[in-house]
């Protein structure tokens, strides 16, 4: 999944972290609720704003972040 037109980073929103569509919601929060094993279903409807999209987002982004710090540590 390309992440990039759902993940953002805007200096005055959240310390700058990466949020999900421009909201207020990081991908770190969402990456939080998965990892304390709460469903996609779950997410969302604590999140109506949110989309099974924007949760694959948040994974490919992990994802993509971990393989960059993978080939500087590697």
């Amino acid at each position: 999944m390309d992440y990039h037109s759902r993940i953002t980073s805007e200096p005055g929103k959240r310390g700058g972290k990466p949020c999900i569509r421009g909201l207020r919601i990081t991908v770190y929060d969402v990456l939080e609720m998965l990892a304390a094993g709460q469903t996609h279903e779950a997410i969302l409807a604590d999140f109506p704003e949110l989309d099974t999209d924007d949760i694959l987002a948040c994974l490919a982004f992990a994802a993509d972040r971990e393989r960059q710090l993978a080939s500087v540590h590697g």
